[in-house]
């Protein structure tokens, strides 16, 4: 996977300058494909901010998170760091929401998603950062299991071309904590440690062959059927957020 790392870490750095940007923010969670973003900004020895925004966050990933973040501030003197604490941001605005919170628990999680994903944005402007996103390609083009303008929302996406299970390999070789790399993947939203794979009823190598699948479904085993419609359902359900914004066109004799 080195070559791998060279390739990202040199479109990093060109992206960067021609932006006219100091460097990059990475929000981290304690999951594989933040901490491999993360230190894949850091290679290019521009200026990193690592940001951990706990909002009721499970204790082992917020200890994993931490963990990282000082692994990498040990091993590159190129990053910073910064906690901001969201739980109480959160809780004033969960009070002024006109719905049953019990019955809304998806809006909920995807609020804070996108609260981070202000924070962030906050925090890279005043710093002239830009905001490095965390989705792989499963996640980005396959599912959709991101939340739009939450973790959706970034500025540039170094490991979108990756699967998930290259991503893990990458993150050996880019020698992530062991705890990140045996943690089973989850999104951080619900407080509860849910897994991905719970989420979603397929495991990540499951989706991966489901979405390069391309042969005769009446020779797939029953779970491969499954996995197949699983895919298929989570695919369609958020190609909203794969495609560009719909916009009405006004043909050119209605306007004035």
């Amino acid at each position: 996977m080195d070559q791998v790392k060279a390739h990202i870490v040199t479109w990093l750095n060109s992206y960067c300058e021609r932006s006219g940007m100091n460097g990059f923010i990475v929000g981290v969670s304690g999951g594989i494909d933040s901490a491999v973003t993360s230190i894949l900004c850091a290679e290019t020895h521009r200026p990193v901010q690592l940001l951990n925004m706990p909002l009721r966050q499970n204790d082992i990933e917020y200890a994993l998170a931490v963990e990282h973040i000082n692994d990498l501030k040990r091993r590159y003197p190129n990053v910073s760091s910064e906690e901001i604490e969201l739980s109480n941001v959160f809780g004033a605005f969960e009070a002024v929401m006109p719905f049953d919170l019990e019955k809304n628990k998806l809006s909920l999680a995807n609020s804070r998603a996108r609260l981070r994903m202000m924070t962030l944005y906050a925090v890279g402007q005043a710093n002239n950062l830009l905001i490095a996103g965390t989705g792989n390609k499963v996640e980005d083009f396959g599912i959709g299991f991101y939340t739009k303008y939450g973790d959706g929302g970034v500025d540039i996406s170094p490991i979108a071309d990756l699967m998930k299970t290259e991503v893990f390999a990458l993150a050996k070789s880019l020698n992530v904590i062991s705890g990140i790399q045996s943690a089973e993947p989850t999104d951080g939203l619900w407080g509860d440690g849910r897994k991905d794979e719970d989420q979603i009823g397929a495991s990540y190598a499951e989706l991966e062959w489901a979405m390069t699948f391309s042969g005769a479904v009446e020779d797939l085993s029953t779970r491969q059927r499954e996995v197949l419609e699983i895919y298929k359902k989570f695919h369609n359900a958020n190609r909203h957020k794969m495609i560009a914004i719909p916009v009405c066109k006004i043909p050119s004799d209605l306007k004035p």
